[in-house]
C-alpha cells in the first residue's frame, strides 16, 4: 500500500481518535435509529463528510485507500457511524458531475453534507430550465443530517421516457436541498439501526437542470479519484465497513476469551481448541478479504493516476474484492458471534450489535451474489454488460 499523505493520514487518525466516543455512545446510537446530530457536525468538522468532494470546491478529494480506512477505522467502534459517513463521502464525489457554479452553491461550506440514494425510485418530468421530481426512495442514509439530498430519477418528456442511444432508459441524479424532502419514519431493522436509512419522499420539487447530475456532461476534474465509477465507490464503502465490524468482532472475542468458562468445565474459552481454530480462521479471512481490498484498489489507483481511467480488468477486481470482504468479513463475525456462545444473544452484547450490522451489509445489491455472476463472466471471457461494474 502506497503511503498516505497529511491529509489522509489526518482524516484516518481522526476517526482513530474518535473511537471512545462512539463506542460509549453506541447504544444511544441504536435506539436514536439515526446518527444524533452533535456526532454528524464532528464528523463534519473532521472532513469525513468532504473526503471525495474535489478539491477546487474545498473537498480534500482523498485517494480512496485513504477514505476506505477512515470508514474502517470508525466501524471498529460503531457500524452505523460508519455506513453514515461513507454514504456522505461517496454522495459527495457527486459534485464532480455538476456545472463549477452549481456545485459551489451546493457546497457553501466545508461542513456541507449531501446524502441520497442512487437508484432511480424517482420521476423527473422535463420542464423549462430543469424537472419536476416525485418520488419515493428506501435506504436513505443520514438523510436526518443532510444539507442536500440526492434522489435517482428515470426522465421523462411530454409523457414519454427519455432514452439513450442503445434505448434503455435516461436517468439521472436529482439534489434537492433537504428543505424540499420529506423524511418518512420507516427504519425499524436488525441491524445498522442507528443509520437512519429510512424513505425519504420529493413531491413535485423542482430541480433546475444544472443539479441533474451529469446532465448537462461537464468535464470532470482532472484528478484520478473521479475515474473511479459511482458504483463502485458505493460497494467500496460496504466493503470498509464490513472489515472494521469483523475486526471489531475478533477484538470483542479476544476481550471475553480469557475470562468467559463454559458450562461443565473449568477451562476458558481462550484455551479451548475449537475456540483457537475458529479465532485464527476469523483473522485469516479478515486479513486475506482485507489484502485484496486493497491490493484492488491500489491497483485501480495506479492504473487512474497514470492513465486518467480505470480498464476494465481493474474495474472487474475491484468489484470482484468488494464483494468478497464483505463475504469474508460475515463469515469471521458469524465464528465469533458462535463462539460467544449465550453471551452473543444479548441486547447489551457487542457481538450481537455486530453480527445483527454486518448481516444488513451483505444485503446491498451492490455487493450482492449477482456481483460474482458478473465478474466470473468477464473472467470467463463472456459477453456482459459491464454499465454497473
Amino acid at each position: 500500500m502506497s503511503k498516505l499523505g497529511t491529509e489522509e493520514s489526518n482524516t484516518i487518525a481522526a476517526a482513530e481518535a474518535l473511537q471512545p466516543t462512539l463506542r460509549e455512545r453506541a447504544n444511544e446510537i441504536e435506539q436514536a435509529r439515526r446518527l444524533p446530530a452533535d456526532l454528524s457536525k464532528q464528523f463534519a468538522a473532521a472532513g469525513f463528510y468532504r473526503m471525495c468532494v474535489p478539491k477546487v470546491y474545498g473537498g480534500l478529494e482523498l485517494a480512496p485507500a485513504a477514505s476506505m480506512q477512515t470508514i474502517e477505522a470508525l466501524a471498529r467502534a460503531d457500524g452505523s457511524a460508519a455506513w453514515c459517513v461513507f454514504i456522505g463521502a461517496t454522495s459527495g464525489s457527486a459534485l464532480a458531475a455538476l456545472p463549477e457554479a452549481a456545485a459551489r452553491e451546493v457546497f457553501a461550506t466545508p461542513e456541507t453534507l449531501l446524502c441520497g440514494v442512487f437508484a432511480p425510485h424517482g420521476e423527473a418530468t422535463r420542464v423549462d430550465g430543469g424537472f419536476r421530481v416525485t418520488g419515493r426512495w428506501p435506504w436513505g442514509s443520514g438523510t436526518q443530517n443532510a444539507d442536500w439530498i440526492l434522489g435517482g430519477c428515470r426522465l421523462f418528456s411530454d409523457g414519454e421516457p427519455l432514452l439513450l442511444p442503445n434505448g434503455t432508459p435516461r436517468s439521472h441524479m436529482m439534489l434537492a436541498p433537504a428543505s424540499d424532502v420529506e423524511i418518512l419514519d420507516t427504519w425499524y431493522v436488525s441491524g445498522l439501526n442507528g443509520s437512519g436509512s429510512t424513505d425519504f419522499a420529493m413531491h413535485d420539487v423542482f430541480i433546475p437542470e444544472s443539479r441533474a447530475v451529469g446532465f448537462s456532461r461537464v468535464r470532470r476534474p482532472e484528478g484520478p479519484l473521479y475515474a473511479f465509477p459511482n458504483f463502485g465507490l458505493l460497494a467500496m464503502g460496504i466493503a470498509a465497513v464490513s472489515l472494521g465490524l469483523a475486526r471489531a468482532a475478533i477484538d470483542e472475542l479476544v476481550r471475553i476469551a480469557g475470562e468467559k468458562v463454559r458450562q461443565g468445565t473449568s477451562r476458558s474459552l481462550a484455551r479451548r481448541p475449537a475456540a483457537q481454530a475458529d479465532t485464527a480462521e476469523a483473522w485469516a479471512l479478515l486479513r486475506s478479504g482485507r489484502a485484496f481490498f486493497y491490493d484492488a484498489i491500489a491497483e485501480a489507483w495506479e492504473n487512474a493516476t497514470t492513465t486518467g481511467e480505470i480498464k476494465i480488468e481493474r474495474r472487474r477486481d475491484l468489484r470482484l474484492a468488494t464483494t468478497h470482504a464483505v463475504r469474508s468479513s460475515a463469515r469471521a463475525v458469524d465464528l465469533m458471534y458462535e463462539l460467544g456462545g449465550g453471551t452473543s444473544v444479548f441486547r447489551t452484547s457487542v457481538l450481537q450489535r455486530i453480527f445483527r450490522d454486518v448481516h444488513v451489509t451483505t444485503q446491498h445489491m451492490m455487493v450482492s451474489h449477482s456481483t460474482l455472476e458478473l465478474t466470473g463472466r468477464l473472467l470467463l471471457g463472456v459477453e456482459t454488460d459491464t454499465s454497473m461494474l
